[in-house]
């Protein structure tokens, strides 16, 4: 078929959806992501020319350029209309270049969501190549090639093939290890606290000791506790102090790339990549039945929580209709955007709030529709009145001994009727409503009970407060959290255990390595400092190569240095504390790509090799010979399995315990449930209450 345009994008899904809006004028083809890069087995960069990069057609890509080549002559005009990002821009000008077109033509086509309005309103206004932005992504292409490819091949002579180092990765490797040194250094200390648990009329309700005699008072230990205790003189206590007061709660703001990351994770379980996997399904487009081909969000690569004048006036009128003028905010509350966000285009939000998730349910998978829905109450929230909730604080005494009782009620739900956010200890916001109470009155103590308790270490990340605190130190930028997570689990020197990072050994020599010889390249001031004058590279005020220049010039004196100095790190095999079945040799444990496991002394002339597994103590419920052990799948997800597979095989998401069903004689498992654990049958005929 004839055609006057030629359109380039990234994605075949994003080249099928915006295909059927432009028409039959217009072809729209793939470049399917970069057509052009570094080249892989060398540096690519001319140090003696201005860092000028080497930039080559990427390998297995011949066909499509050769098709894109074929396409552009039959064309009239070439349009590029890769995403509004510095990647986007780059793809843009290297498809320039390949296709001999003029780079001041303005043939550049950028739209943050892809709904018909959207594309056509962009392809009448198109732009020349914006070449700072160009620069931008060149100069943290060359600066992330050169910290990688200089100091990977020095972690490759000293400790073991296969590592790497990063600009990114590299900090947040640094971040999660001082965690884990804090962890270590840790000393619990005991402090104590003391319930009650109390009555007014019918009604029952808790407060917590707060102080003695008008001073609030700490419980280090026994003794302290004794002393409150011993002051209690009955189950009768005066309402000292009722104070009520009317508070409101405002809804948070739209999502960024790093929110919507960081609430995937807490709310829905997902992985960092899978978020952005499934947004980018969402963004590039779904078939909604008759209505065609619809991109469904607006561009997911955003660090702005700002939202288009037109989508907060669709969205006013549909809260208004849908739960009454008195939740719509009118546009909601306005914040300024995080320090060194770049605001080049929207908040994460749904090209149409009116496309309510109920309506898409029969055109979405389950993860679309979770991470749609979540997108899509988010902002609807966001443009919703507080809630309002009226707070309780009653102050009870008795004989000095002060508890304090603290009570919350939703007056007005606001912004709560649609979406709370999530939180960082998995724990809900509950309303705690306490019995109505005057000063003078008495009430009765059901029971005080004082528990000891100890400090605890700060926690382990997650990749949601690993991404927040990489975002608070200006670390990075929204699309590199992601691969960044990718890398350090790749190259074991993190793993994650109970959905936290925990640093392999293998993690801290690399890690430590680094921190003395590269200290710039972890250190957060400078990281941070280093993607300011990326920014201030893409907005004009400074050239790349500059910016290149004064980072280089002392990193290769640090390079010489290094080189000189390091020594040979040999990780020592552990003995493993039995002999090699195959040939009779001591089986050691080495350190691997992906972890630790048994291995023959006598490699290379025995290539014996076994995983090193857990048992957790109980019988195979199956054949009853081997042993449940641990494994981890493909994904890293812990399951259990027979010791004698594949002789058995026997497996089982849920851990067996070892004791059968009272009803039917299957064996129980135990499965996590919210709150706790729960015993369960397999079956499903019979469960046991949950253990907090």
């Amino acid at each position: 078929m004839a055609y006057k345009y030629l359109v380039i994008v990234e994605s075949p899904a994003k080249a099928k959806t915006i295909e059927k809006y432009l028409g039959r004028n217009y072809k729209v083809v793939a470049s399917v992501g970069h057509i052009r890069d570094l080249p892989k087995s060398k540096m690519g960069i001319d140090f003696e020319n201005n860092y000028e990069p080497h930039y080559i057609s990427i390998r297995g890509k011949g066909d499509i350029i050769k098709g894109l080549k074929a396409a552009a002559k039959k064309a009239d005009k070439v349009y590029l209309a890769a995403d509004p990002d510095r990647e986007g821009e780059a793809i843009a000008w290297h498809l320039s270049h390949l296709l001999g077109l003029d780079i001041n033509d303005k043939n550049r086509v950028v739209f943050n969501e892809i709904t018909k309005e959207a594309v056509k309103a962009a392809f009448k206004e198109p732009r020349a190549i914006n070449l700072d932005l160009v620069d931008a992504q060149q100069a943290r292409r060359v600066l992330d090639r050169i910290v990688g490819y200089s100091i990977s091949p020095i972690l490759w002579r000293k400790v073991k093939k296969g590592l790497s180092a990063g600009r990114v990765q590299s900090v947040a490797l640094k971040i999660i290890i001082d965690r884990e040194q804090e962890i270590r250094k840790f000393v619990p200390e005991e402090y104590w606290s003391i319930d009650g648990n109390f009555q007014k009329g019918k009604k029952k309700f808790k407060a917590n000791f707060w102080g003695l005699d008008g001073k609030k008072k700490k419980l280090p230990n026994p003794a302290a506790v004794k002393e409150v205790t011993d002051r209690i003189d009955g189950k009768e206590y005066e309402v000292a102090k009722v104070e009520k007061k009317e508070r409101k709660r405002n809804p948070a703001l739209p999502f960024t790339t790093s929110s919507l990351q960081q609430e995937a994770a807490r709310k829905l379980n997902f992985r960092t990549r899978k978020t952005m996997m499934v947004a980018q399904q969402l963004y590039e487009g779904i078939a909604l039945g008759k209505q065609g081909t619809v991109g469904l969000i607006t561009y997911m690569r955003t660090d702005s929580t700002r939202l288009a004048d037109s989508a907060k006036a669709e969205a006013a009128q549909f809260i208004e209709e849908t739960y009454g003028k008195e939740y719509s905010a009118h546009g909601g509350r306005k914040a300024k955007n995080a320090q060194g966000a770049q605001d080049a285009h929207e908040a994460i939000r749904p090209s149409s709030v009116l496309r309510t998730p109920d309506e898409l349910k029969q055109y979405l998978d389950k993860d679309q529709l979770k991470l749609y829905t979540l997108i899509w109450s988010r902002m609807v929230a966001s443009l919703m009145t507080p809630a309002v909730l009226d707070t309780m604080k009653v102050t009870l005494k008795q004989n000095g001994v002060i508890f304090i009782a603290n009570g919350s009620k939703i007056k007005f739900k606001g912004f709560m009727q649609v979406y709370v956010e999530g939180r960082d200890d998995g724990k809900e916001d509950k309303e705690n409503i306490l019995p109505d109470m005057a000063e003078g009155d008495t009430v009765l103590a059901v029971d005080i009970e004082p528990k000891q308790h100890f400090t605890q270490p700060p926690a382990r990340f997650s990749e949601a407060t690993l991404i927040r605190t990489l975002e608070e130190n200006g670390v990075g930028r929204p699309s590199t959290y992601a691969p960044t997570l990718e890398t350090i689990q790749r190259r074991y020197y993190v793993k994650l255990t109970n959905k936290r990072f925990e640093p392999t050994e293998l993690g801290e020599i690399v890690n430590g390595l680094i921190v003395e010889f590269f200290p710039r390249i972890v250190d957060v001031h400078f990281t941070a400092s280093m993607e300011g004058d990326l920014d201030h590279v893409e907005e004009g005020k400074e050239k790349w190569i500059e910016v290149i220049d004064q980072f280089y010039q002392p990193f290769e004196k640090e390079l010489a240095i290094a080189e000189e100095k390091i020594e040979k790190i040999q990780i020592k095999d552990e003995p493993a504390g039995f002999d090699c079945d195959i040939c009779g040799h001591p089986m050691v444990i080495k350190l691997g790509k992906y972890g630790k496991f048994y291995a023959c002394s006598n490699f290379p002339d025995c290539r014996n090799t076994k995983p090193i597994v857990k048992e957790i103590g109980v019988t195979c419920p199956v054949c009853h010979e081997g042993q449940v052990i641990e494994r981890k799948s493909k994904k890293n997800r812990i399951f259990y399995g027979c010791s004698r597979y594949p002789d058995c095989e026997f497996t089982s998401w849920d851990k067996p315990i070892g004791r059968n069903c009272p009803k039917c004689n299957e064996y129980l498992v135990e499965k996590k449930v919210k709150g706790g654990k729960q015993v369960v049958c397999i079956n499903g005929d019979y469960e046991e209450n949950v253990q907090k």
